[in-house]
């Protein structure tokens, strides 16, 4: 008889789990030298204890869970309460609430435009650098918060009444009447299904009611995010021309206002924010700027909602960055630790150029941005051409960022636990939303157009860094003649072109030499394959990697 023998362990032990790396958080979202730098130079190293200390808590194991299930609980619409009134509210999971009252409280809606300390716009930039590693989508209200005041502001008397309350560092929400709330949230609705880009096309109608300013609108808004913000800037056709409208949501007199949601859009990514197409139909706006100048009055928002697609793209890179660096460094394959194999480590440093160059390009266009509102006229025009340049570029950059970087988490970067999906989705939003690649090429082109004063605020930033790389001279020279004859068709490599010859220039004159020498050999000098990992030999990967990602080497 064959006996069995005795189990020294679980029938249920297979194996041990080893090789695998540990979870990234804690850690400290605010450890980037480039970013650092950045805010110190841009005017806003005032801010540098709190970005720190926020850091933290953007990659605190608790701020990273609020950013998992706010994108795993995804908004609910409800358009009728339980007796059949019409309501038309979103729900959201309690981790939304999280992000979103830390986000407003730490200055990142419309904060800035209550601060007169030099600076303010960019900290509040580098805050939503830093404060983005926990999920975008919640950053979608609070950037048109903020990008709202300035358009706003076309119209005094409801500035007066509103900014106070757009610039709280209150997060409120629920649909009340806006004057009784602490702290009040902006979105806007341009866009329409006929038209999409091209509102001029826009059939909302906007019709004068008998009380000065006061319109009632009737249309169809196609894209329409954060329906359950307190007040919209929309677009309409009043009759003196496409206008720009206040709508509340709630009425001085409690009642709802007509803003009926008719569903809200499954997106590809940035599940967590609530997207929607609403229907006015005798819905009460006010005017805010003159009849027929709405694209002109609504502008201001948009280039502040650019620079926010901008940043958001360099936060995605930095975050999908720190988690193949961590992963890298506690990985093993084939003898070695990842982050100690050659190939690797020129992907790494690949990407970490291209991250560095996006966020130093972050900063500068927000310290341009705070500049042009104290009313330096050089950096007006440089934020007009930079920021639709930076726009193009960087948002498409993203994706395929992103999906490098999560290719070095192997098949452990492609399953929804590790999170780089969820970033991987949300990458080619930001090259979409407020005018996809072709609208800022076409921008470009008006821009140059219309004032010269553009082209010589950015040929003026380039010559900054005159005389430093030969192949960065050659680029601009380059650069110079291409302007010459350019239209539509050239349209994109023209501002390709731009946006490396910032990049580059930025980087020689801040960056360690072998950052920028790297950045130029291959961006401008092309000497680089077609996909990132192609630095050429010789390149001194070491640095690059201590620089982005400490404790690499």
């Amino acid at each position: 008889m064959v006996s069995t023998p005795a189990l020294t362990q679980s029938p249920y032990a297979t194996h041990d789990v080893t090789n695998q790396a540990p979870p990234l958080a804690p850690y400290d979202a605010s450890e980037d030298a480039a970013l650092l730098e950045g805010l110190r130079r841009e005017g806003a190293g005032w801010a540098e204890d709190g970005l720190r200390r926020l850091g933290l808590r953007a990659g605190s194991a608790e701020a990273q869970e609020w950013g998992e299930q706010a994108n795993r609980h995804e908004p609910e619409l409800r358009t009728h309460d339980r007796y059949g009134n019409r309501v038309d509210e979103v729900e959201f999971h309690p981790s939304w609430h999280h992000l979103m009252r830390t986000a407003v409280a730490e200055g990142l809606a419309g904060a800035p435009w209550a601060d007169d300390r030099v600076g303010a716009h960019v900290a509040r930039t580098a805050g939503g650098l830093v404060w983005g590693h926990t999920e975008a989508g919640h950053g979608c209200p609070t950037s048109m918060t903020y990008a709202a005041v300035p358009a706003l502001r076309a119209q005094p008397d409801l500035a007066k009444v509103y900014e106070p309350l757009l610039t709280s560092r209150e997060y409120d929400p629920g649909l009340r009447v806006p004057t009784e709330k602490p702290g009040l949230l902006a979105g806007m609705g341009m866009t329409e299904k006929q038209g999409g880009s091209d509102v001029r096309t826009n059939t909302t109608a906007a019709t004068p009611t008998a009380e000065p300013g006061v319109y009632t609108l009737r249309g169809h808004k196609w894209f329409t995010s954060a329906p359950m913000c307190d007040v919209f800037l929309v677009l309409a056709q009043a009759p003196g021309g496409l206008s720009c409208f206040l709508v509340p949501r709630v009425l001085p007199d409690g009642s709802r206002n007509t803003f009926r949601v008719q569903r809200l859009k499954d997106k590809l990514g940035n599940r967590s924010n609530a997207s929607s197409e609403p229907e006015f139909d005798g819905t009460v706006a006010w005017l805010v700027g003159p009849e027929g100048r709405g694209v002109k009055t609504i502008i201001e928002m948009v280039n502040c909602t650019r620079l926010d697609c901008v940043m958001s793209s360099a936060t995605l890179m930095r975050k999908t960055l720190v988690e193949a660096g961590h992963h890298v460094r506690h990985r093993s394959a084939f003898g070695a630790r990842l982050v100690d194999q050659p190939l690797m480590r020129n992907v790494l440093a690949d990407l970490a150029l291209e991250s560095e160059a996006a966020t130093t390009l972050t900063l500068r266009l927000a310290g341009a941005a705070d500049r042009a509102v104290r009313g330096d006229a050089g950096e007006q025009a440089f934020r007009r051409i930079a920021t639709a340049v930076g726009k193009y570029w960087v948002t498409k950059r993203g994706p395929a960022f992103t999906a490098e970087a999560l290719e070095c988490l192997g098949g452990n970067g492609y399953v929804e636990e590790s999170g780089m999906p969820r970033h991987y989705r949300e990458a080619p939003l930001l090259s979409i939303w407020e005018g996809s690649g072709n609208v800022n090429a076409l921008d470009v082109l008006r821009a140059l157009g219309r004032d010269s004063t553009t082209a010589e605020a950015l040929f003026a930033e380039l010559a900054l860094a005159s005389g430093a790389d030969a192949r960065l001279d050659a680029a601009v020279t380059g650069l110079k003649v291409r302007l010459t004859g350019a239209d539509q068709v050239g349209a994109r490599r023209l501002v390709e072109s731009m946006a490396l010859a910032l990049q580059a220039s930025l980087l020689v004159r801040y960056a360690p030499a072998a950052v920028a020498d790297a950045f130029c050999a291959t961006r401008l000098g092309g000497d680089w394959g077609h996909s990132f990992g192609t630095l050429p030999g010789g390149t001194d990967l070491g640095t690059i990697l201590e620089r982005a990602l400490p404790d690499a080497n």
